[in-house]
């Protein structure tokens, strides 16, 4: 619909062949853009995925430092945390319990941007034999670190484009207030005998 819109109008802008060939660019330039856009709802499940990965880690933490398994650490991670991130652990954890190899279950989610880190980890630490509970702390600390600076740099980002409006606003009147009347004065003193 609003590739169909804007089409329209840059067609009839312009007018003619030339505004049907803009119209017809105009649309399809338009309908990639739309079409490439994130839906709300995933960007909602990522940020609240991106959002609970510190804390589901900690969990695990505990839990494994407590004596419990891998999958009795991720089975009460699940419960705890719930949403889109507990939806795929209990997907994991169900693929660990039928007995699917951990690198291969934990390799499902490294396709998810969000997730790509606890996946890549985890894999890590099922191949290597590391200590499961000191991957998981250290990726904690990395998602924290990066959520700062993820919302350190939105901050700059609302500085900069608050700035830009101000700017379009007042730099046509220091042009029509500032500038034309020196450049009219001199130019009035020296075209002007």
């Amino acid at each position: 619909m609003v590739a169909s819109a804007a089409g329209l109008m840059a067609a009839l802008a312009v007018g003619g062949t030339p505004g049907l060939v803009v119209g017809v660019v105009g649309f399809a330039i338009v309908l990639v853009v739309v079409r490439r856009r994130e839906p709300p709802e995933l960007r909602r499940q990522r940020a609240r995925v991106t959002a609970d990965l510190p804390l589901a880690a900690d969990l695990m933490v505990a839990c494994l430092r407590a004596g419990q398994p891998i999958s009795g650490a991720i089975g009460v991670t699940v419960e705890a945390v719930g949403g889109p991130l507990g939806d795929r652990l209990a997907w994991v954890n169900g693929q660990l319990r039928l007995g699917a190899a951990p690198e291969s279950a934990w390799q499902v989610l490294a396709s998810e941007h969000s997730l790509a880190p606890l996946a890549r980890t985890m894999s890590r630490a099922a191949l290597s034999g590391a200590p499961v509970a000191d991957v998981l702390t250290r990726l904690a600390d990395d998602s924290r670190q990066a959520a700062r600076a993820a919302s350190s740099a939105a901050a700059q980002r609302v500085g900069v484009q608050a700035v830009a409006p101000l700017g379009l606003c007042f730099l046509p009147a220091f042009v029509f207030l500032g500038i034309i009347p020196v450049v009219a004065g001199l130019a009035g003193e020296v075209l002007l005998p």
